[in-house]
C-alpha cells in the first residue's frame, strides 16, 4: 500500500492484484502499464515480472494494520475484476475491505459486467456496505457508456463513474443512481486531447442531476502546466460520507489469522 497517493481523489493505494490486459480505448496509454515495463526484469523489484497479472497474497492484510483512516484505491495498478483473478480470491479481498470498515475503499474496474455479477452473488455481504464505493471506467460512447447500466444493475449502495481519459462528447450520461463522478484528460507520452466542452457538458449533467463532479486534470504530455481548474476553480466535490466507526482491533486480527491460514503464511512476507 502507498500510504500517500498523488492521484488527486483519493488518500492511498493498495494493490493484492498486480498487472492487466487491455480491454477498450482507454486503455490504450495506461500509465499503470508504462510504470509497471520500467522494472521488468530488475530483480527483487515488486514489478520484477512488468505488467504481467499476478495475486500479491502478502498484500492482502495490508488495509487491517493501518491504523489511520484513509480513501483507498483498490489496485490502482490493476483491475480486481479481470477474468484472471480468481473469484475466491476476489472474495478475500473484499472481505478485507469489509473488516476495515474504518478506511473508504474505491473499487474501480472496465469489467462492469464481472462486478454487476459478482455483487449479485459471491459478494452481495459487501455491495450495499457505505464505505465500499463501486465504480466503473467512462471513455467514450462505444466501450464506456455501456459499463453504466451494468453498475446500475449491481446492488450497490455507493456507484461512482471514473470518466477518464474523456476521449470524445458523452452528450447524455445516464447519472440516475450515480453518487460521483470523477472527470479527467489523458496526460503523458501520446496523450489524446481532450475538449473544454466535452469537460463542461458533463459538470452540467452533474449538476441537473444532483450528483458531485469532481475534475481531476486536463492531463497533456505536461499535464501539471495545465493544470485543473475549470472556469477559473477546481471542482473538488465528493459524495457526503461519514466513516462508518473506529478500528475493531480484535476482527481484524481474526481475518489476518484465517487469510494466514489460507495462504499458509504469506501475508507475513
Amino acid at each position: 500500500m502507498s500510504s500517500k497517493s498523488k492521484i488527486e481523489w483519493t488518500d492511498a493505494t493498495w494493490n493484492p492484484v498486480r498487472g492487466c490486459t487491455k480491454v477498450s480505448a482507454g486503455c490504450a496509454h495506461c500509465y499503470a502499464e508504462t510504470f509497471a515495463e520500467r522494472f521488468r526484469g530488475v530483480p527483487g523489484h515488486p514489478y520484477e515480472q512488468g505488467f504481467d497479472l499476478r495475486l500479491v497474497p502478502h498484500k492482502l492484510a495490508e488495509p487491517l494494520r493501518w491504523k489511520t483512516p484513509r480513501m483507498i484505491f483498490v489496485n490502482s495498478m490493476s483491475d480486481l475484476f479481470h477474468e484472471g483473478v480468481p473469484d475466491d480470491y476476489i472474495v478475500d479481498v473484499a472481505r478485507v475491505m469489509q473488516a476495515a470498515a474504518w478506511h473508504t475503499f474505491q473499487v474501480l474496474t472496465k469489467r462492469s459486467e464481472r462486478l454487476r455479477d459478482l455483487l449479485k452473488t459471491r459478494l452481495a455481504f459487501a455491495a450495499e456496505l457505505p464505505h465500499i464505493w463501486w465504480g466503473v471506467s467512462v471513455e467514450n460512447r462505444t466501450q464506456g457508456l455501456p459499463r453504466i447500466p451494468h453498475l446500475r444493475e449491481a446492488p450497490a449502495k455507493m456507484r461512482f463513474l471514473s470518466i477518464e481519459p474523456l476521449l470524445e462528447d458523452l452528450r447524455r450520461v445516464d447519472l440516475r443512481g450515480i453518487s460521483w463522478v470523477i472527470v479527467g484528460g489523458e496526460s503523458g507520452p501520446g496523450a489524446r486531447p481532450m475538449s473544454r466542452e466535452w469537460v463542461v457538458s458533463i459538470r452540467n449533467q452533474c449538476r441537473a442531476a444532483g450528483v458531485p463532479f469532481f475534475f481531476k486534470q486536463w492531463g497533456g504530455v505536461q499535464k501539471s502546466r495545465w493544470g485543473r481548474e475549470l472556469d477559473g476553480r477546481a471542482y473538488d466535490q465528493r459524495p457526503d460520507f461519514v466513516p462508518l466507526g473506529i478500528r475493531d482491533v480484535a476482527r481484524a486480527s481474526q481475518v489476518v489469522a484465517a487469510l494466514e491460514r489460507r495462504y499458509n503464511g504469506q501475508l507475513t512476507r
